[in-house]
């Protein structure tokens, strides 16, 4: 069995508590989004479109860290379910935007308080000023281990 020093230990033990936490909130959050019968991979679409307005598949791609060639078989999907639609992009003749329709609108206009709710609960457990502590010390942990090559 592995022992290392007092270092590695604490680092573990961080490890492991913030991945069962992760996955614990994760797992609250997916049963969710499931319940209103959309998959995760569309609700993140359709939040993204519902929060941030209309897109193209490349920048969903980016943004969401998915391969564009499954954004393309999501957004169909949705295009198929009357909730996005494809639109000429004003800027680039080539590209088009990806836009949420009425019925996607309302859609989300129903679920995504109900899911903030169930965010809020799972957050619930700490104050806000440890939640604005953790923000800050999960933001700088990402940041410092993007520059590890």
């Amino acid at each position: 069995m592995y022992q290392g020093d007092e270092q590695s230990q604490i680092d573990l033990r961080l490890f492991r508590v913030w991945m069962k936490a992760s996955k614990t909130i994760f797992d609250h959050v997916v049963k969710d989004i499931e319940r209103h019968g959309i998959s995760p991979e569309n609700f993140m679409i359709l939040e993204l479109l519902y929060n941030k307005g209309p897109h193209t598949i490349q920048i969903i791609s980016e943004k969401l860290s998915i391969p564009s060639g499954s954004i393309t078989y999501v957004v169909d999907k949705l295009e198929k379910k009357e909730f996005v639609k494809r639109e000429p992009s004003p800027t680039d003749r080539r590209a088009s935007n990806v836009v949420l329709t009425d019925k996607g609108q309302s859609l989300f206009n129903e679920i995504f308080p109900q899911h903030v709710e169930v965010i809020s609960e799972n957050m619930s457990f700490i104050s806000n000023e440890e939640k604005i502590q953790l923000t800050n010390l999960l933001k700088k942990l990402g940041l410092g281990a993007s520059q590890i090559k």
